[in-house]
């Protein structure tokens, strides 16, 4: 019996096996203009089998690429797009380095971080106060999605006067959002304190800091 295990690899498996036959049957017709119009069928059944891709950007030259890489770049045909070349798709994109962000509160995350910064610049008034209430507000839940057992709005008043560098103050009359509403709003933290059965099962969030 004839198992897949023994046979050639398969360039791009997606395509199947029947799909490299004829590449390889293209790449032996010795006449140019026959082995080019044989190429143009191959892409087309190429398109066929990918046709869940037909609406994406640069898709023919993709398939004209694999065609290429199938044949392991030996095919001598005439292609719409540049031909590209196997040292080309197999070097390496370069490194994208990250961005060294130093995050004293982790379960806050960069992102409340940079809004606390953006708020600071705002120009003292209502704007500011508005903005200063809604982050308070955002950390309450955020602080909520990390440690699900319980959270003290002095806490997060503490908390954001320390990533502002007491640069945002609170309006007189502002009053957090209450945990039940924060629960209600997000399903997933009630349902998870559902689970844990009021008890917290994160395991840092006991250790060096002080239970409320």
């Amino acid at each position: 019996m004839d198992y897949n295990t023994g046979r050639y690899r398969l360039a791009i498996p997606e395509y199947g096996r029947n799909v490299q036959k004829m590449v390889a049957f293209a790449s032996e017709i010795t006449d140019k203009e026959e082995r080019n119009n044989v190429a143009k069928i191959i892409v087309d059944v190429m398109g066929q089998i990918n046709s869940q891709n037909k609406n994406l950007e640069g898709y023919e030259q993709k398939l004209w690429n694999h065609l290429f890489i199938i044949s392991d770049f030996k095919l001598d045909v005439e292609s719409p797009y540049e031909k590209p070349t196997k040292e080309a798709l197999a070097k390496r994109p370069e490194r994208v380095a990250y961005r060294n962000s130093k995050i004293r509160y982790k379960h806050y995350g960069v992102a409340i971080q940079s809004m606390i910064d953006k708020c600071i610049l705002l120009p003292e008034g209502d704007e500011k106060t508005a903005f200063t209430n809604a982050l308070a507000n955002h950390m309450k839940t955020s602080y909520l999605n990390w440690n699900i057992d319980s959270v003290n709005d002095e806490v997060i008043t503490n908390h954001l006067k320390e990533l502002s560098d007491d640069k945002l103050t609170l309006s007189a009359d502002f009053s957090y959002i209450s945990t039940a509403e924060v629960l209600a709003k997000n399903p997933s933290i009630s349902d998870q304190r559902k689970r844990n059965g009021g008890k917290n099962k994160n395991k840092n969030s006991g250790r060096n800091r002080k239970r409320y």
